[in-house]
């Protein structure tokens, strides 16, 4: 049985990761703006597959080839720097655009749009690492069934997140149309996001830190 200060504790952290602008959020939010809420759910289910597998994979002990072969952590950690700055990029541009604004551009088919949603969350190996160094600290031994303690408590980061960036999608139109009738806070959105965006991805560039086993 999994304690009540175990989900509780995953939720604060969970709470605390997805209100923290990173690539998942961007790309949810520029979707429904461009292509309307149902884009962004769909996307948000790409998203959603994406938790699941790093969630199985971590349980099931297949993060293990992360620690194995630090070679691949490498590569994906910068893979997913590269994705941050090029969105960061795109903010920050002479001409570039905020995520609430209107945008015409081609509308992508709901497959596309969710297997980008998918892309998006598997190119941050920063997930795996949190579900392999986080849910551990949570997990009571002596409660028994590690497995399926890890699988909850998972599970539970899972619903935060998806609550949280369904509520977002849902209001981005909102926010969009509030933004677009003062430009100053438009502008100034994008500047504080590419900023940030920037900021983050520099920080997973540069961090030298290797996957920990868990006890």
């Amino acid at each position: 049985m999994v304690e009540p200060a175990g989900v509780l504790g995953v939720a604060m952290v969970a709470l605390g990761m997805v209100l923290t602008p990173g690539p998942n959020m961007i790309y949810l939010v520029s979707r429904s703006i461009t292509q309307g809420r149902r884009a962004g759910v769909v996307s948000l289910g790409g998203v959603a597959v994406g938790f699941l597998v790093y969630l199985l994979a971590t349980n099931l002990g297949l993060s293990v080839v992360f620690i194995a072969v630090p070679e691949l952590y490498v590569a994906v950690k910068l893979a997913g720097a590269a994705y941050l700055a090029y969105l960061a990029w795109s903010a920050l541009r002479p001409g570039g655009v905020s995520v609430f604004a209107p945008q015409d551009m081609p509308h992508d088919s709901p497959r596309r749009l969710f297997t980008m949603g998918l892309m998006t969350n598997l190119l941050n190996p920063k997930i795996a690492i949190m579900y392999l160094s986080l849910i551990p600290q949570f997990i009571a031994l002596e409660s028994g069934n590690v497995l399926l303690q890890g699988l909850v408590l998972g599970s539970v980061q899972i619903v935060v997140a998806l609550t949280v960036n369904l509520s977002i999608v849902l209001a981005a139109g909102t926010i969009a149309v509030f933004l677009a009738r003062r430009p100053s806070w438009l502008r100034v959105q994008r500047y504080l996001m590419g900023t940030a965006l920037g900021l983050l991805a520099v920080s997973v560039a540069m961090d030298t830190s290797a996957p920990a086993r868990s006890a």
